[in-house]
């Protein structure tokens, strides 16, 4: 298994979310381990593809189990950052407040760390029940 995450998903408002689930703009993303970031040089627009795990919701509650794969594109501005398509935005209704755990298998074409099993970014489950969240604003 090469890289496993539980990362907290970055973005705007709920309400801006909204609107730019409809118009196809960056609302939600998730940032890459450093270790990822720095080995593989990931550059804006390269194909981050793994496997989608879980999603939690902003009282550490999984809400999802999805065992999906997944897709995604580095974000244009740095690479560092993973945007979440629409589509898995409106399907487990994220928002900036929620965690999703996955697996990182590949940068573009290269497999990420194969052979090993690394765990560098992980997201504590006893902060994982925030104290303020909004809810999900359906577009």
């Amino acid at each position: 298994m090469p890289e496993k995450c539980r990362v907290s998903v970055c973005g705007f408002d709920p309400m801006l979310v909204r609107g730019y689930v409809k118009t196809g703009y960056r609302a939600l993303w998730w940032y890459l381990p450093d270790d990822v970031y720095n080995d593989f040089k990931v550059k804006p627009g390269d194909k981050v593809i793994g496997r989608l795990l879980a999603v939690y919701n902003p009282k550490g509650e999984k809400t999802a189990e999805p065992n999906e794969d997944f897709r995604w594109e580095a974000s244009k501005e740095t690479g560092y950052a993973v945007v979440l398509p629409p589509e898995v935005i409106t399907k487990y209704e994220l928002t900036e407040f929620h965690f999703i755990e996955l697996v990182i298998n590949k940068i573009n074409e290269v497999d990420v760390y194969p052979g090993e099993e690394k765990r560098t970014k992980w997201w504590p489950k006893e902060k994982m029940k925030l104290s303020y969240f909004l809810p999900y604003a359906a577009p």
